[in-house]
């Protein structure tokens, strides 16, 4: 009967684990420009690993509602480092992790992918229609500029 606490106990440890890996595998970072957002996506990028995203960012958004503008830093993620993708459902996981945040009147931007990444997904024949930034730099400067903002430090 002991064992069978123990088992209980240690599928609820586990559970509760996997959920504190999820929140923490989509860090949400304020920006020095207000009302943004950095997310780094780093590691698997994969159709769950986007809707994971997708979900952390509207879940965030509902609890800051001053968010207009939500930067996607894809530098570190396993797209610039992989032959094995299929860029057509890249392009789709983008294209919804977008226009959902368009719906939200939020402004979606991605940057970090290197010259390889984009080689790749215009050979493949990929339509994306997307703002997007060669690094998350030259994305604030846009927006600095843009807003003619004061830097809060």
């Amino acid at each position: 009967m002991e064992s069978i606490h123990e088992i209980e106990r240690l599928k609820a440890r586990i559970e509760l684990l996997e959920k504190m890996i999820k929140k923490t595998s989509v860090p949400i970072i304020s920006s020095i420009v207000d009302h943004t957002i950095l997310v780094p996506i780093v590691g698997y990028t994969g159709a769950e690993r986007f809707e994971l995203i997708r979900n952390q960012v509207l879940e965030y958004i509902g609890e800051n509602p001053t968010v207009n503008c939500a930067i996607f830093d894809f530098t570190g993620s396993d797209l610039n480092e992989s032959d094995e993708h299929d860029y057509n459902t890249i392009a789709f996981e983008l294209e919804v992790l977008n226009n959902t945040l368009k719906l939200m009147d939020i402004r979606p931007i991605s940057v970090g992918f290197n010259p390889s990444i984009v080689r790749r997904i215009v050979s493949a024949g990929v339509q994306m229609d997307f703002e997007s930034y060669i690094n998350f730099r030259m994305a604030l400067k846009v927006l600095v500029k843009e807003n003619e903002s004061v830097i809060q430090l």
